[in-house]
């Protein structure tokens, strides 16, 4: 059993996971106070959190299904901005900077962002983000790959859920639609998202079915009610059919996320290969 909190990596930690129930795990990102998505930041810090995350359940829930102790069997976990703020969720890639790399038109999605993705998509127990701020672009999508959003209500201050690659001249990969697709209620809501780069309020967006739940005040109050949520279906993965179930709920999305194209050149593919080592 790790010893919380967790720091990763930890020369110079972008995520802490807590354990603060015996059926919740908290991660929060801290990638400065905006959460971007950089591949150090997936690669070296958010997906090793989620593997530190999915070990400990899985070793309680065998536990648990050992002895017939229910309890044992139960988890949830929620996923946060900086919790040291309350403007930002997520803001997304680090799209200057990551396009001076001359692989990642090439490399990033294929082979660091749709991975991420997949593990959510197919993680055991019920993931909650934890929406404490604006939630743009991959951050965006980051929090519709979860299965619940609780998000700030924006009474303090502004909080938006916006896909705005249009504003800027770029065009979305096949995981991020794939994702928007099978998590967006309707074609009009989604065509607000990707061809209008709408930036929906906390309450558009709950009344359009994109969140689950608002909260009033700073970042604690945001994770309290993840929290609550959290308690509500903790115990569904007690038999182990949630990841599972998943899976096939979302099968379309997970084969849409290998099928990115990969240009194969040696420079692109050195970087696939130091990427993955």
């Amino acid at each position: 059993m790790p010893e919380y909190p967790v720091s990763l990596p930890s020369g110079n930690p972008l995520v802490t996971v807590t354990h603060p129930t015996p059926a919740l795990w908290v991660l929060e990102m801290h990638n400065g106070a905006d959460s971007r998505l950089t591949d150090v930041f997936i690669l070296q810090a958010f997906k090793p959190a989620l593997d530190i995350v999915e070990r400990h359940w899985r070793e309680n829930w065998r536990t648990g299904q050992a002895k017939k102790d229910e309890n044992l069997c139960k988890g949830a976990l929620i996923i946060v901005g900086n919790r040291k703020q309350d403007k930002f969720f997520s803001n997304g890639l680090d799209f200057a900077g990551a396009s001076k790399d001359p692989n990642f038109s090439t490399n990033f999605f294929p082979v660091v962002y749709n991975p991420m993705l997949y593990r959510l998509l197919t993680f055991p127990i019920p993931t909650i983000a934890a929406v404490n701020g604006h939630a743009f672009a991959g951050g965006f999508a980051l929090a519709m790959a979860c299965d619940y959003r609780v998000m700030s209500d924006g009474s303090k201050r502004n909080a938006w859920l916006c896909m705005n690659e249009i504003h800027f001249g770029a065009t979305l990969p096949l995981s991020l639609v794939a994702v928007l697709k099978a998590k967006t209620p309707n074609p009009q809501t989604l065509r607000k998202i990707i061809l209008e780069g709408h930036r929906f309020t906390p309450s558009e967006a709950l009344a359009l079915g994109l969140i689950d739940r608002i909260a009033a005040g700073n970042t604690e109050s945001i994770v309290a009610e993840a929290q609550s949520l959290a308690e509500t279906v903790d115990s569904l993965p007690k038999l182990g059919a949630w990841g599972v179930n998943r899976r096939e709920m979302y099968r379309d999305v997970i084969e849409a996320l290998s099928r990115d194209v990969l240009i194969v050149n040696g420079s692109a593919d050195d970087a696939a290969a130091k990427a993955r080592l």
